[in-house]
């Protein structure tokens, strides 16, 4: 029996409910639909690979040591654990580095939380491919709205992490539609999403990118997924948690806008936002590099000739890479590795050992970096200068305005493929990666998504 009468819920949570109770059986948009296909492929490549990396193999050695019900699949291993224990495991290797996807206007990571928590309720549930795309494109929506309904106007003015509200709300969100749940068990959903929302935003001091890979995928996974699965078990709540004394805004918000929660949905797709990386490395640094590159390409811009390397990006941001402890989110190491090597790779950016290297620190010590008012306001978002004086006087400079894999500049399907490969490959060989992704690209028609156990188990 609920705790409250009905008519205590707001029409805006109403609306609320009513959509995610729906959304697992609603078709998507064909474009919707391929693009949700490029984010999951994008998300089981980082979460395959993030299991043989720092963050990915603790977290599969702690849940080795929970009991418990066969129920989703342990990603990169032979097991098959409980559903909670899964969707937090796998969720943490997929951030277990800077592979997984983003979502600018959202600020957080979605696919990293969403898209492992989706699957284990899935497999849960024995879910059909077409319902597990759909719940993944809803956990975007409802991670996305969450966080923009704070009302943070830039990340340094937020005093909760976005990174893992807006995973716990998404997850909460996917699992509840997979579970079939009428819209009253969707508002105690998100009720019990409401008391398991927590962050806070100094993530960025994590050395080891194991925390960080809780912060911004594991605990919003399992958090997510354990609501829905006690509301399963007939576990009751609060039916409105966003009005009334002590509610969610009144603990989160800066600047409450609740109406954004409900904003065009069922036509603003988030996932359409979201960004694929083509680089492994933090989001900020992403134009950069991609103006490394140019400079070292049309320029021949080399460690013997670049005599000083000028970085501009948005000053918003630029704490949270600037001479970063973690290889893969260090402005200056990877913008030097870069010079010295010709390119960064996936195995050169997770190798500590190279900020350390005597070749790549000479040509740090002549980098500097410069934050910009003027590239945090500017369209689209996250653009990058870098400007290099060579040894014959010249100074060449490229300013990287839309960065590669986002919105405006997507990646194709060969080229989000192919990097899907190159990070599963050396785990499960190259034909289980290609029969990855040749699965995922015939998700829609997959009668159980069981049937990727397979292709996801060592």
């Amino acid at each position: 029996m609920s705790v409250q009468s009905d008519s205590a819920v707001t029409p805006m949570t109403r609306a609320l409910s009513e959509y995610i109770a729906t959304a697992a059986t609603t078709p998507l948009p064909p474009a919707v639909a391929e693009k949700t296909q490029h984010h999951i492929l994008d998300s089981l490549a980082a979460i395959v690979s993030g299991s043989r990396l720092r963050a990915g193999e603790r977290a599969i050695a702690y849940v080795k040591r929970l009991a418990g019900a066969a129920e989703a699949t342990l990603i990169g291993t032979s097991l098959v654990v409980p559903v909670e224990s899964a969707a937090l495991a796998n969720a943490m290797a997929g951030h277990a580095d800077e592979t997984d996807d983003s979502h600018l206007r959202g600020r957080y990571h979605p696919g990293c939380g969403i898209v492992p928590a989706a699957l284990a309720v899935a497999e849960f549930a024995d879910r059909s491919g077409a319902d597990f795309m759909r719940a993944v494109a809803l956990g975007y929506d409802i991670g996305t709205r969450f966080n923009m309904s704070l009302g943070y106007p830039n990340p340094n003015a937020a005093t909760h992490s976005t990174h893992t509200i807006g995973v716990n709300f998404g997850a909460a969100a996917a699992a509840a539609a997979l579970l079939r749940f009428d819209p009253q068990k969707v508002r105690y959903v998100l009720s019990y999403a409401v008391q398991q929302a927590s962050g806070c935003p100094y993530w960025y001091r994590d050395s080891d990118h194991v925390e960080k890979a809780f912060d911004f995928g594991g605990m919003g996974a399992r958090n997510g997924v354990a609501g829905a699965m006690m509301v399963a078990a007939g576990m009751t709540g609060v039916e409105e948690p966003f009005t009334g004394q002590g509610n969610f805004f009144d603990g989160f918000a800066l600047k409450a806008n609740p109406a954004m929660l409900i904003e065009e949905l069922s036509s603003r797709f988030e996932i359409m936002e979201a960004s694929i990386k083509k680089w492994c490395v933090g989001s900020p640094i992403q134009s950069v590099l991609d103006a490394t590159q140019a400079l070292i390409d049309e320029h021949g811009v080399r460690a013997d000739n670049a005599k000083r390397i000028v970085i501009t990006m948005p000053d918003d941001r630029m704490h949270i890479v600037n001479n970063g402890a973690m290889p893969d989110v260090c402005v200056q190491h990877l913008v030097a590795m870069a010079i010295v090597d010709g390119s960064v790779t996936f195995a050169s950016v997770h190798d500590h050992d190279r900020m350390r290297d005597p070749a790549v620190q000479a040509v740090r010590r002549h980098v500097e970096l410069i934050g910009s008012a003027e590239l945090t306001s500017a369209k689209p978002a996250r653009q990058g200068i870098v400007e290099a004086t060579l040894a014959d006087g010249r100074t060449v400079r490229h300013h990287a305005v839309a960065v590669r894999g986002t919105p405006d500049n997507p990646m194709t399907t060969k080229e989000i493929e192919a990097k899907a490969i190159d990070l599963t490959a050396p785990i499960f060989g190259e034909a289980k990666a290609k029969g990855l992704v040749k699965a995922i690209d015939n998700l829609a028609a997959l009668r159980s998504v069981r049937e990727l156990r397979p292709l996801l188990q060592a």
